[in-house]
Parts: C-alpha cells; sequence; structure tokens
C-alpha cells in the first residue's frame, strides 16, 4: 500500500470486524452495488499500523457537522475535504480504522493511472489522523466512531 493512494475494502474486514463504527457501502450504482467505501491509506508509526480513511461524496453534509463542530470547539480533526479526480470528497478521520494489505480488495483506478491525492490535502489528512490517534493513544480521548483499539489489537494479535 501506498500512502496517499486510494484503496477499496474486501468485505471480508466486515466480515472480520463487524462494528456499527465503519462505514459501509450501500450506494448502488447501475443497479450494482458499489465496492466498499473507498479509502485513503495512511501510516502511523506509533502503531507501526496502515490505517484507512474513508471518503464520501456527501460534502455538504460533512461540511455542515464540520462547521457545527468547529463552532463548538474552535476546531475539527475528524474531518478533512480535498478533491478527488477533480470533485471535492469529505475525509472522515472520525471513521478510520486500522487495517493491512490482506483486507485491501484492489487499488483504486482511473483511466489506468493509480488515484492519489494532492501533497499539501494529504500532509493535512495525515497531520489530522495523527493527532486524533494521538489523543486516543496518549489521553484516552477517543473522537473515532469504530472500537479502533480492539480492531487493531486483534489485526497486530497483541
Amino acid at each position: 500500500m501506498e500512502i496517499g493512494h486510494f484503496y477499496f475494502l474486501k468485505d471480508e474486514y466486515f466480515d472480520d470486524f463487524p462494528d456499527n463504527g465503519l462505514m459501509s457501502n450501500h450506494e448502488i450504482v447501475d443497479g450494482n452495488a458499489h465496492n466498499r467505501p473507498c479509502i485513503i491509506c495512511i501510516f502511523d508509526e506509533h502503531t507501526n499500523t496502515y490505517w484507512a480513511v474513508p471518503i464520501s461524496s456527501k460534502v455538504d453534509k460533512y461540511k455542515r457537522i464540520y462547521k457545527s463542530k468547529t463552532e463548538k470547539y474552535g476546531v475539527c480533526d475528524t474531518i478533512a475535504f480535498g478533491n478527488v479526480l477533480g470533485r471535492e470528497k469529505a475525509f472522515l478521520i472520525q471513521n478510520m480504522c486500522p487495517i493491512t494489505d490482506k483486507y485491501v480488495k484492489n487499488e483504486y483506478v482511473y483511466d489506468g493511472h493509480p488515484v492519489k491525492i494532492d501533497k499539501i490535502s494529504e500532509a493535512v489528512i495525515i497531520k489530522k489522523s495523527k493527532k486524533v490517534l494521538s489523543l486516543l493513544n496518549h489521553k484516552n480521548i477517543n473522537l473515532i466512531f469504530p472500537d479502533v483499539l480492539k480492531i487493531l489489537k486483534e489485526i497486530t494479535g497483541e
């Protein structure tokens, strides 16, 4: 897996780690079920683990949530925004989860090329993700919906 690239997770991940906080994909495109959520891959040195940050096309919904959180707390590190293939997307750090390559179905490829995020958006997503993970690991403040500590324990075998 490469940092800043996009991937799709296998159904096996959701079978192995049933959690209501994980984003599932209910979208039907042309009568067919769409892949599980598209994720951007980051790496956390503290846990020595890859993390999947799901993206969403429901930008207006997440901009409202982002605005509400920013007004209430002065900052929102659980949601970020960036462009994917020329369209704005929401990056849902609040729904991130630990992964291994075992659970990656395939890389997101468009027109024969891997889909990547621009370096500026990548840096913002990584910075926010690592801040949220640091709050969880060092201050026991959990801003992530899935039970990522349970999933991480199962993935790493610790």
